[in-house]
């Protein structure tokens, strides 16, 4: 099936070479578009994807394409890796007089989630895990995680390019051990966790987490899901009242995600960055929720990290987590072809990129190096290294594929610069433009 993949893949390609367009030579979207599609994608994380999911775009009279007045996607879809997730989401940009609407409902079954410990390089690095014969597979740093998610942002203009926003969002989350037969023998770092202490016995199958969202948007892209020039800022006060499970895990965050898209030749070339930060002001998050990074407006389905496919690509996923985050992305993106097929508009485009984060504020180091010391006579001991936290930087590439502008096909790889991040190649097929 990956090769299936791929063979398409450069078939548009090889297409988009022979059939190439002039740069206004395209179609102008109308009306009512609908999009059924088979889902089917790779991530070096979760394994061969398959499902199906419907896209449905209203462009209104077509005045303002390549924007569009409504988006609608539902899917379903599982992973060879044991992750399976049902999604509705939709982005109505005209509901609102000056403003628009987001929502998004998910649910994730995961059988086996990846966990690697507190506070980034602090965590220990076991390339083999710990007590694994070397002819099994290590299912150290696995658990389980269902999810359920229900988000609703909203934003309206004060004037000009500068808006206020609101959310609200909702999650149930269910914690454990892993869920595969074939390792249900095994040790992970979730169980030493428990036993330590660094994993408390009310959270440690999971909770409810209810957040409230407040901020300020300035947005002067010239489109959402392909820009080429123009900012894209999301300064959010986030608030999360203990209400529903009263255990004591009440917090107050604030996250500044800011994007820079800078044209380089027309609109063949740009150069994009994003920066990220994301700190913990006052109150304590539990364990299953600290990976969360905190947006209004969803442009993945995942929106977890660092590491994975939505933050810093190419080092563990979950891999560098903590009460407060910081993190790079930059790439340039060059579109090198433009044609037209099956009766839509089509262009193909390069993304080198280099990527970097770390932790800059610890959650539970003082309980991590406790743990250390209490089982430093243990022939296992993972939970402190000694190593101070630094950046965690990968590089890698990309190749889009980009329908009408709104829709993007993307094939990445990378590679961390450290071994500690993920000795294998980085690999990821899938949806949309990491920003």
């Amino acid at each position: 099936m990956k090769r299936t993949l791929f063979s398409l893949l450069l078939g548009i390609v090889a297409l988009g070479a022979v059939a190439q367009e002039p740069e206004n030579n395209e179609i102008i979207k109308k009306g009512w578009n609908f999009g059924p599609l088979p889902v089917v994608g790779w991530d070096s994380d979760l394994g061969f994807q398959y499902g199906a999911c419907l896209d449905i775009f209203n462009f209104g009279d077509g005045s303002n394409y390549p924007s569009y007045d409504y988006k609608m996607n539902v899917e379903a879809s599982t992973y060879t890796g044991g992750s399976s997730l049902i999604r509705f989401y939709g982005d109505f940009k005209t509901l609102i007089p000056n403003g628009k609407l987001f929502i998004d409902c998910t649910y994730f079954n995961a059988k086996k989630f990846d966990f690697y410990g507190y506070n980034g390089y602090a965590s220990p690095f076991f390339a083999d895990g710990i007590g694994i014969p070397e002819d099994e597979t290590s299912a150290l740093n696995w658990m389980s995680r269902n999810q359920f998610r229900l988000v609703a942002s909203m934003q309206r203009r004060i004037t000009g390019n500068l808006h206020w926003a609101v959310g609200l969002g909702y999650y149930n989350i269910t914690t454990g051990r892993v869920k595969l037969d074939e390792y249900k023998d095994q040790t992970t770092l979730y169980d030493h966790y428990r036993t330590a202490g660094l994993i408390r016995e009310d959270e440690a199958r999971g909770g409810n987490v209810l957040q409230l969202k407040a901020g300020l948007v300035y947005d002067t892209r010239d489109h959402d899901s392909d820009p080429t020039r123009g900012l894209n800022i999301e300064a959010t006060i986030v608030g999360a009242p203990d209400i529903i499970d009263r255990e004591g895990y009440s917090n107050l965050g604030f996250t500044f995600v800011g994007s820079h898209y800078v044209p380089i030749y027309k609109d063949r070339l740009t150069f994009a960055y994003r920066i990220g930060i994301q700190t913990n002001i006052a109150g304590e998050i539990p364990f299953y929720f600290i990976n969360n990074l905190n947006t209004l407006f969803f442009r993945k389905v995942y929106t977890e990290g660092l590491g994975g496919n939505a933050s810093v690509r190419g080092i563990n996923r979950n891999g560098v987590v903590g009460n407060g985050m910081a993190w790079l992305n930059t790439e340039f993106r060059w579109r090198f072809v433009n044609f037209r097929f099956i009766n839509q508009n089509f262009h193909l485009a390069l993304n080198p990129f280099f990527d970097m984060g770390k932790v800059i504020q610890s959650y539970r180091l003082d309980e991590q190096k406790a743990a250390h010391a209490l089982y430093s006579d243990s022939t296992v001991n993972p939970f402190y290294s000694g190593d101070k936290e630094k950046l965690h930087a990968t590089v890698g590439c990309g190749l889009k594929v980009v329908m009408n502008r709104n829709f993007v096909i993307s094939v990445e790889m990378a590679k961390a610069l450290d071994k500690r991040d993920g000795e294998k190649l980085w690999n990821n097929i899938g949806f949309n433009y990491l920003f």
